[in-house]
């Protein structure tokens, strides 16, 4: 089962001819989740060649603007395809009415059930096959929160010497066995899943942080992320300017992934202030500190695999 995470745009505050607003569209099977989405948003999605009219479940991190001015368009366009099935909207508080009043002054005509619900973090704010979606509160200019993806544990590897030795002849008690399911042998002995399972394997993790002071406790929320999409909005030398602005340096999002061991630190949310060129500064000092950083670029995909 595929899991991607795509970037729509990485940058932070004002979105630029060469970098868009951050915006993150994650991908598992044929279930699409948008984290953010400020002005511009549609043209990555577009770019990409996604499928974002299907767009299953929208995470807003807050409502500054430019996590949220690009939703009324996408809210509008996916009206421009037949849909039954609901767009469900998370955030903290004025997300609902964000929406509304974005409804009402726009004469927005939509033709598919929009569900939207302030969250108060933490907690689980979705659910579906295999996997959930939990918010954790960070602490910026007004209320924001973090989001991770987390998927249930795998049942553990098959053994077919294991499933013969018993008298399991291959076929479709074998994928029962594999469901979880008990079932006979040849002989009538009752065989159970875990006499040919191997241990249970761990899901994947995704983690999303952005627009935040740094906090220890981050670290505990993404801890084991198989990617953690972290914002990295100054240089080091700015410190004191990031934290009276209540945003992290790259140097802290890599202290972040290093106690929460992550296996890769993808920084986003740069401030305009940074060339493309530039922006090395930032990877050079978040790599000292957690060597598994990358800097994402708008359109840029990850692939998130399973450990086995």
């Amino acid at each position: 089962m595929s899991l991607e995470a795509f970037v729509l745009g990485c940058g932070g505050m004002m979105p630029l001819p060469y970098r868009h607003l951050t915006s993150i569209l994650l991908r598992r099977e044929g279930e699409l989740f948008l984290f953010d989405g400020g002005e511009g948003t549609q043209i990555s999605l577009r770019r990409l060649n996604l499928k974002w009219k299907k767009i299953n479940a929208i995470f807003v991190s807050h409502t500054h603007a430019d996590h949220v001015t690009g939703l009324p368009g996408i809210l509008m366009l996916s009206s421009q395809v037949e849909r039954d099935d609901p767009l469900y909207i998370y955030g903290p508080p004025k997300i609902a009415e964000y929406i509304e009043s974005s409804r009402k002054v726009l004469d927005m005509y939509i033709n598919y059930p929009i569900v939207v619900k302030e969250i108060s973090a933490p907690c689980v704010v979705h659910e579906g096959n295999g996997f959930y979606i939990r918010a954790f509160p960070l602490h910026h200019t007004k209320t924001c929160v973090g989001y991770t993806l987390e998927e249930l544990d795998r049942p553990g590897q098959f053994d077919p010497e294991a499933a013969l030795s018993l008298h399991v002849p291959r076929g479709p008690l074998w994928s029962k066995l594999q469901a979880g399911q008990t079932v006979l042998s040849a002989d009538g002995m009752e065989i159970r899943p875990e006499q040919v399972l191997g241990p249970n394997r761990p899901g994947r993790k995704f983690s999303y942080v952005t627009d935040t002071l740094y906090l220890p406790g981050i670290a505990k929320e993404v801890y084991g992320s198989d990617l953690l999409v972290c914002e990295g909005m100054f240089a080091n030398d700015v410190a004191e300017q990031a934290r009276e602005k209540k945003h992290m340096t790259a140097k802290q999002a890599a202290q972040i992934a290093k106690d929460g061991k992550v296996k890769k630190l993808a920084l986003i949310h740069y401030s305009p202030r940074y060339t493309d060129y530039e922006l090395q500064v930032l990877q050079k000092e978040a790599s000292e500190v957690f060597p598994e950083t990358v800097l994402t670029k708008d359109r840029m995909v990850f692939d998130i695999p399973y450990e086995d």
